[in-house]
């Protein structure tokens, strides 16, 4: 009798055993476009800080210099400044874990006001509206992130001396779809993204020529909203999802400037290092919509801890209100690209 009751409780036990094995549960590819938003959001602000910075500094370069230009020092004195851009972004990410790599594009518009409120202090307010489609075509997902971007920047210059600081605050609405044998799994959610960035410059001048060592600090902290599928075979319910890095840039630019009549052109070029010394990006739960079967844990999107920035940049000065100019920024790390371009025009009254 009692090797009856034990042989029933062994079978018991493995026909537990052997349906909590197949018992349903997502795919490990299941959130790859909320990984690839995620990874998105920290892109984009790290983008707009590092233009917020650049702005605030090159307001003062434009009032020392008349934006590289060398003109007489009367054609310095506005004391506002409004700026507009338009830009756009090609980043590859590749596989990682059980994220199978994307590809995304982006195209935006920023528009910017300035002043000078004491001298050698600079501040300015901008607004960054931008739209990222997103592509992760191996676990057949593709997704939309629309983003908003608020920035506020300062510069204190005092000689050769130029301190930046700058500051965003964006929030986006994102919308992906992810193809399943029973029709496409739809789903609508929203992040946020919030980030601050320090940077130190020192300009050595040698005549229309000018050598820049940067030294920066980057933070930026990412966050996405839990959501549900709808649709599809066997949608998913994903949870929040936050990431966070900090980084440490070092490099230099090195520019000229050419005097044409009453106009001017500046050239420059810069390289930067890159470390990403801190890296918190939190795993992910996922489990079926439906809520059966079991939760898995998935990990998030990370940058090498090392990398590049290298970019060039011309500006055409019209006059001592007015320039021109057009950048191109890119970004090189061990498992993630990408290249920006940006044309944009600056008013000072």
């Amino acid at each position: 009798m009692l090797a009856v009751a034990a042989s029933a409780a062994a079978l018991l036990a493995t026909t537990g055993a052997a349906r909590a094995q197949i018992a349903p549960s997502p795919s490990p590819t299941s959130n790859n476009t909320q990984l690839a938003v995620g990874a998105s959001q920290l892109d984009l602000g790290s983008s707009f800080l590092q233009r917020l910075g650049r702005e605030a500094v090159s307001g003062f370069a434009a009032r020392d210099n008349s934006g590289g230009g060398g003109a007489s020092r009367d054609s310095a004195d506005p004391l506002y400044r409004a700026w507009a851009e338009v830009y756009g972004i090609s980043a590859r990410t590749d596989a990682q874990g059980t994220f199978v790599g994307d590809k995304r594009r982006t195209v935006g518009g920023v528009a910017g006001i300035g002043a000078v409120i004491a001298p050698g202090l600079s501040v300015g307010f901008s607004v960054d509206q931008s739209h990222t489609d997103i592509d992760v075509p191996l676990a057949r997902q593709n997704g939309g992130l629309d983003m908003t971007q608020i920035g506020v920047n300062a510069a204190y210059s005092r000689g050769p001396w130029t301190v930046a600081f700058a500051a965003v605050h964006g929030f986006g609405q994102i919308d992906s779809t992810r193809w399943t044998v029973g029709g496409n799994a739809l789903a609508s959610y929203r992040g946020h993204v919030d980030g601050v960035l320090g940077e130190v410059n020192y300009t050595f001048a040698f005549g229309q020529t000018r050598f820049v060592p940067k030294l920066a600090l980057e933070y930026v902290a990412a966050h996405t909203e839990r959501f549900a599928e709808a649709g599809g075979f066997d949608p998913v319910a994903v949870a929040a999802a936050n990431g966070q890095r900090a980084r440490l840039l070092a490099g230099a630019e090195i520019g000229h400037y050419w005097i044409i009549g009453q106009q001017a052109i500046d050239l420059s070029a810069y390289g930067k290092f890159v470390d990403n010394f801190s890296q918190t990006i939190d795993p992910v739960q996922v489990s079926l919509a439906s809520g059966y079967g079991t939760n898995i844990s998935v990990q998030g999107i990370r940058e090498s801890a090392t990398g590049a920035d290298a970019g060039a940049s011309a500006s055409y000065i019209l006059s001592g209100t007015a320039r021109l100019y057009a950048n191109y920024d890119g970004k090189f790390r061990g498992n993630f690209s990408a290249h920006q371009g940006t044309l944009g025009i600056e008013l000072k009254w």
